[in-house]
Parts: structure tokens; sequence; C-alpha cells
């Protein structure tokens, strides 16, 4: 049923690009955990380093989209930005917990400056980053670390095309982006029911097979 609530019927959502690059060596977790894009549905952002400015994109982030799919297993959120901010995101992870009851899926990662901009254009994403090294822009990544968005025809004939998320705007994300979301998480439990079918059909076999 929590499925069946996206507002579009698309079984999958758009591949934009794909194989993307793992997440750089030289960015350092908050809690000193391993944190890889592979085989992990991601939202990935550069909230930059003016945190002052972003921190209501981030509140936006949580309410709208973490706090509606954290339970789910392989979900997570990765933000990347310059070294020297961990107590600024300490601060506000505290605020979090006022509303969250589980915030193991938020993950935020440091870097200098040049290595976030390198690992960006990677990417070769349409938008760039700010003198802050930020974007109030995050982006969908699936398990084989492929960005996921929209193109093609809409209903009126116009051509849509959106590779990435303004956390600007609280519509935005709990409209178009909570939508691909479920999309995407759903296309990987359809893929997981198909093979979980085959598996149990092979087993049968298997199992006819032995009392022979």
């Amino acid at each position: 049923m929590f499925f069946a609530t996206a507002s579009h019927n698309s079984l999958f959502l758009p591949v934009i690009s794909k194989n993307h690059a793992e997440l750089s060596s030289e960015f350092v977790s908050l809690n000193g955990e391993k944190v890889v894009l592979d085989k992990n549905i991601t939202v990935l952002g550069f909230p930059g380093s003016n945190i002052e400015e972003v921190k209501a994109n981030l509140f936006n982030l949580n309410q709208k989209i973490y706090n509606k799919y954290q339970g789910f297993k392989d979900f997570q959120m990765v933000m990347i930005l310059p070294d020297g901010n961990q107590d600024k995101i300490k601060a506000i992870l505290l605020e979090f917990r006022r509303l969250s009851n589980d915030l193991k899926s938020w993950h935020f990662l440091f870097g200098k400056p040049e290595a976030i901009e390198a690992y960006y254009e990677t990417f070769k994403f349409k938008n760039k980053l700010d003198q802050f090294t930020g974007s109030s822009f995050v982006y969908i990544l699936d398990k084989e670390k492929n960005l996921r968005g929209r193109k093609g025809q809409k209903i009126k004939g116009k051509v849509e095309y959106r590779e990435c998320y303004n956390t600007i705007s609280a519509a935005e994300l709990h409209n178009e982006m909570s939508d691909d979301v479920k999309i995407l998480l759903r296309e990987y439990r359809l893929a997981l029911k198909k093979n979980k079918r085959k598996d149990d059909f092979r087993d049968k076999i298997e199992q006819e097979v032995i009392k022979k």
C-alpha cells in the first residue's frame, strides 16, 4: 500500500548517468564509520561551509525525505562538506534528534574543498558548487552508483529532465523527490520479489530431484 501512493505510476526511475565513482578515501565521516555508495540507495548532497544559510535546507531533507524513508534497508543520506564544520553539524544533529528517532542513516563526510570540488566534477552535474563548496541541490544514486531522475515526455507533451532536487523547496522535496525515491525503492522491491520467485521455483525442483 505504501508504494501505491506515488503520484505517477512509473515502475522504474530513469537512469540519467551510469557508473559513478565511489566516495573518495580523503573524506572522513563525522563518527569515523566507513561510508560507501555501492549497494546503497543514496541521497547525495554538498551543503558547503555556510552552515547557517543551509541549515533550513537540511531540516527540509530530514523532514520530507529522511523521516519518510529511513526505515528502508540500504537507504542513506550522504552529505559531503568542507572540513572544520564538524561542530556545527553535531549541533544540527542534536536538533534532528528532537524530530527523528533514528539518525543512523544520516552520514556527514568532511574533506578539503579542492577534494570535494574534484569529486563533484566527476559526476558532470549541470549545476556547479558555489564559493562555499556547496549547493542547494541533492541527487539520487542507486545501488550501482547510477544517477537517477526524470527524463522523457510529460503528460502535456513537454520534455522533462530532472537530475537533482532543490532542498530550498520543501514542496519539491515533498512531491517530486519523495515520489522518485519511492519509485526507486519499489523498483528494488519488485526485483527482489522476482528473484525470490525464481529461487522458490529452483528450490522446489531441487526438492523433487532429491525425493526421486
